[in-house]
């Protein structure tokens, strides 16, 4: 499913138009990205959290010329399902 798809299935449950579902989805992933910018957890009971992860600096090397290189430290985000996500797909 991708975005379009998302939102279609948004405004007809919702009973709204494309518009208006294509506008909360926006708005909640816009908020989603700012509080995990902050450093913040978002919790939604019942499907999951996002929170921000951190990956340690390493080596790695390059495929084609087989030379190590370093790979900096960095913050991604990450998801974790929630139980009832989890009951729901199994």
């Amino acid at each position: 499913m991708n975005k379009s798809e998302l939102i279609d299935a948004i405004a007809v449950s919702a009973d709204i138009s494309k518009a208006a579902a294509g506008r909360a989805l926006d708005g909640a992933m816009d908020a989603i990205k700012k509080a995990l910018k902050k450093g913040d957890m978002v919790t939604l009971v019942g499907f999951g959290s996002f929170y921000v992860g951190k990956r340690a600096a390493r080596v790695g090397r390059n495929p084609r010329t087989g030379t190590d290189i370093k790979i900096k430290a960095a913050k991604v985000p990450k998801f974790r399902a929630g139980k009832a996500l989890k009951d729901s797909v199994n």
